[in-house]
């Protein structure tokens, strides 16, 4: 909801403003006025003068009165959504109030939008009573995501007889986040040999014996069976046993930003494809109570997140989910080529599921992100084919070489390591990753019997 302000009350300038006002109308008749007044003058004609100081005090007259017009306005803007993915619409309502004891005139408002949003908008407002209100309201729509400013709102004083125009503008401006596409995933079931992951959740045991019990005290609605005797009676107070603590399964999202990892621009290009894919997995795995963290090629996290990572719980999971999105409404290409910064961020600890992103990798570059499968528990990672979003759809498939090679070096240390084409869906490339894991998974399992 945007901040009602005033429009009338601190006009700047003086005579200088209100003539810089003058319509094309305006000044034909003050430079028509004086030219008869200067050949009343020469010629004798009194008449004449008469009419020609008619015709130059009359737009004076008007950009006097326009000038010291005091209207009383309020504006606001609401936006609906504030937050909206791309290619989306979201509508913008604009609300005027006139508040002096005077009616208003015609009024025309005029907002300012950026040209990536469409046309900006104009309206013709009838007159308002006292105390009245208008309101009117417009679309937007943009294919590309980031923040818009939307404002200043700016009306146009006009005279009835159209000789000067001045525009007043409001002071207080909107923002709206265009945020990457969200595609839903099916619920798959991305399991391993490796705690920290899965559909369950891990837990720990806060005892490991009668002599190493954490207790705490005892709390309205406790089972009496948990009571701990012996550290009742060393306390002095009512204690009982811990149990077992949940501990959240864990999903790190890793997001190749690399400039030189993608090529093209645009709604189309690879990198949009690999934010908005980054972008649709921690809102899945968010609804799938993990504590998820966002993480990028420069070893930057979402700014906020824990050090666990967002939990997804209630609305903790739907706030978590809109600062991320925020983030990545923004997110740009980074200027360094490599991946070693985020491998030094992922080798302090068991990260749990891990899932990629990845621009074109060079042979350094996919030794790196080998090493990361690690210290994870679980590695999934969605590696571009170059060839295929460089050429045009019509042009001859070149043979795998490169790429391929990268993805065997990635799946030989345990990643499951899928090739993205141009024009994949996010959803069916996550299915796939589901059935090359479950594949590779019955392959070790004859392996070890």
């Amino acid at each position: 909801m945007g901040t009602p302000a005033e429009a009338g009350r601190e006009e700047t300038g003086g005579i200088r403003t209100a003539l810089a006002g003058l319509t094309t109308r305006g000044r034909s008749f003050l430079a028509a006025g004086i030219a008869a007044v200067i050949c009343a003058y020469i010629l004798g004609q009194a008449d004449l003068r008469r009419v020609g100081l008619l015709l130059a005090v009359l737009p004076l007259i008007c950009a006097a009165v326009l000038y010291r017009t005091r209207y009383r306005v309020a504006g606001s803007r609401r936006l609906s959504p504030a937050r909206v993915p791309a290619g989306s619409e979201a509508r913008v309502h604009l609300r005027m109030d006139n508040v002096s004891r005077l009616p208003t005139g015609l009024l025309m408002l005029q907002d300012r939008v950026p040209y990536v949003l469409g046309p900006r908008p104009r309206f013709v407002l009838d007159r308002v009573e006292p105390g009245g209100r208008r309101e009117v309201s417009y679309r937007v729509r943009s294919d590309l995501r980031g923040r818009y400013p939307l404002g200043p709102l700016q009306l146009r004083l006009t005279d009835p007889f159209g000789m000067c125009e001045l525009t007043r503008s409001f002071s207080t401006f909107d923002t709206l986040t265009v945020i990457p596409k969200v595609e839903p995933l099916p619920p798959i079931r991305l399991s391993g040999e490796a705690k920290g992951y899965g559909d369950g959740r891990q837990r720990s045991l806060a005892l490991a014996g009668e002599d190493d019990v954490i207790p705490r005290g005892y709390r309205y609605g406790d089972d009496l069976r948990r009571v701990h005797w012996r550290s009742t009676a060393r306390y002095g107070e009512l204690m009982v046993r811990r149990e077992e603590q949940p501990q959240r399964a864990r999903c790190t999202v890793l997001l190749d930003t690399r400039g030189g990892a993608y090529e093209g621009a645009g709604p189309d290009s690879a990198f949009e494809w690999a934010v908005s894919g980054a972008a649709s997995v921690l809102v899945h795995m968010l609804e799938r109570n993990f504590s998820v963290r966002l993480l990028t090629d420069t070893g930057s996290s979402v700014p906020g997140e824990g050090a666990d990572g967002f939990a997804g719980t209630g609305q903790e999971s739907a706030e978590a989910a809109g600062l991320m999105m925020d983030t990545l409404a923004v997110i740009d290409h980074s200027d360094g080529t490599g991946l070693s910064r985020a491998y030094d961020v992922l080798r302090g600890g068991n990260e749990g599921l891990l899932v990629a992103f990845l621009g074109d990798l060079d042979e350094e570059q996919a030794t790196v992100a080998a090493k990361m499968r690690q210290r994870s528990g679980g590695a999934v990672a969605f590696v571009l084919d170059p060839d295929t979003w460089v050429r045009e759809p019509t042009d001859v498939p070149a043979p795998g070489n490169a790429h391929e090679e990268r993805l065997r070096m990635l799946r030989e240390s345990g990643w499951t390591a899928v090739s993205v084409p141009r024009g994949a869906s996010v959803a069916e490339l996550w299915r796939q990753a589901d059935r090359e894991r479950a594949g590779l998974a019955a392959l070790g399992g004859e392996a070890r019997r």
